[in-house]
C-alpha cells in the first residue's frame, strides 16, 4: 500500500496528500518543503506518514522536497510580511479601474514568485486590464480568485455567536451542506438572526448534531400521534429530543410532560380519508339539465290522454 503524509498550508484548510519519500520520520507539527502544481510551497504536517488504500490515493502524489529549514522559515516569513503592503496597493488599482469588487485577501507563495488576490463580487468581473497593471507593479505573476461569502468569513476570520472563534477559520477544513431542515429538525426559532453566522449564510454548527436529533426522534412519537400515559390518554402536542420527552394533551385539556419509559403504548392518528374532488360547474350544470329532462319527459308521458 502507498505511503503518504498530511500537509496543510494555512490553518483550517484542506489537507493534502504527499509522497514522503525517504522521510518517514516526519511528525506533526513539522515544516517540510513539497512539490505543488503551482511550485515548491511551504507546509505544516498535519498527519504524520501512513499507509493508505490504494483506492484512497487520487492521481499521481507529489513528493515531499526536504525538511523545512531555517532559510524556508525566513523566506515564508519575510513574503508573508509583504501581504498587507500588497493588499492595500491592489486596492488602490481596483479603484483606479473602478471595478465592483471587493478585496479580502492577499497571499505570496513560498518563493514570491506568485501573488493571489481573494476578492467578492455580486458578479463576474472582467479584471484583465487589472491584472496586467498589477504584474507591472509588483513584478510577478499574479492570480485573481473570486470567492464566496463563507470563504471570507474563513479567511478574515472573527467570533461566532457561541463566543469562540469560527469554527472555518479554526478547524473546520472543508463547507458541508447546511439546510433549514436541519434548523427544524433541532427545534431551533427560524429567525434567520438567531440561525445565520457572520457570513449571512446558515450556521454551520447545525450539521454537527443533526443525525443524533433525527435518531431520537425517530424513536419519539410524532406530533398528534395518540398515546397512553399513567394519568390516561392523550394527544403528542410537543416533543423535546434533548430530554427524550414528549408534552402530552389529556382528555382533560391539561399539559403533562411524559418520557419514553412512562409510555405504555403508542398510536397514530388515524387520519380521515380525503373527499373526492368536487365536481367541475359545467359537469355539475349538465347533470341538472338533463335530470330535469327527465322530469319533464316523464311528466309528459303522465299527461298523455289515453286512445280508448
Amino acid at each position: 500500500m502507498p505511503i503518504v503524509v498530511g500537509v496543510r498550508f494555512r490553518p483550517a484548510t484542506k489537507i493534502y496528500s504527499f509522497d514522503p519519500g525517504g522521510l518517514l520520520d516526519l511528525k506533526e507539527g513539522e515544516y517540510v518543503v513539497v512539490e505543488t502544481t503551482h511550485g515548491c510551497e511551504l507546509g505544516q504536517v498535519v498527519l504524520p506518514p501512513k499507509e493508505v488504500p490504494e483506492e484512497e490515493v487520487v492521481g499521481q502524489l507529489k513528493k515531499v522536497v526536504r525538511r523545512a529549514t531555517a532559510w524556508d522559515a525566513a523566506q515564508a516569513a519575510y513574503y508573508r510580511a509583504r501581504e498587507a503592503k500588497a493588499l492595500e496597493r491592489c486596492a488602490e488599482k481596483v479603484k483606479e479601474h473602478n471595478l465592483p469588487m471587493k478585496l479580502i485577501a492577499a497571499e505570496y507563495s513560498f518563493d514570491g514568485s506568485r501573488l493571489v488576490f481573494y476578492f467578492t463580487a455580486e458578479k463576474r468581473v472582467d479584471f484583465r486590464a487589472l491584472v496586467r497593471d498589477l504584474a507591472r507593479t509588483f513584478k510577478t505573476r499574479i492570480e485573481l480568485r473570486q470567492i464566496g461569502v463563507r470563504d471570507e468569513a474563513k479567511l478574515l476570520g472573527g467570533i461566532g455567536p457561541c463566543g469562540r472563534e469560527l469554527c472555518c477559520c479554526t478547524w473546520l477544513s472543508e463547507f458541508n451542506p447546511v439546510s433549514i431542515r436541519m434548523a427544524k429538525q433541532q427545534d431551533m426559532p427560524l429567525n434567520p438572526a438567531d440561525i445565520s453566522g457572520l457570513c449571512g449564510r446558515l450556521l454551520c454548527c447545525l450539521a454537527y448534531e443533526n443525525d443524533i436529533y433525527a435518531e431520537i426522534k425517530a424513536r419519539l412519537p410524532k406530533l398528534k400521534a395518540t398515546v397512553m400515559t399513567p394519568h390516561g390518554p392523550g394527544k403528542v402536542v410537543g416533543v423535546n429530543a434533548l430530554k427524550e420527552t414528549v408534552s402530552v394533551q389529556l382528555e382533560s385539556e391539561a399539559i403533562v410532560e411524559v418520557s419514553m419509559a412512562e409510555l405504555q403504548g403508542v398510536q397514530e392518528v388515524k387520519k380521515a380519508p380525503p373527499e373526492p374532488p368536487a365536481a367541475p360547474k359545467e359537469a355539475r350544470g349538465k347533470r341538472r339539465r338533463r335530470a330535469k329532462a327527465r322530469k319533464g319527459k316523464a311528466e309528459g308521458d303522465a299527461e298523455e290522454p289515453s286512445l280508448e
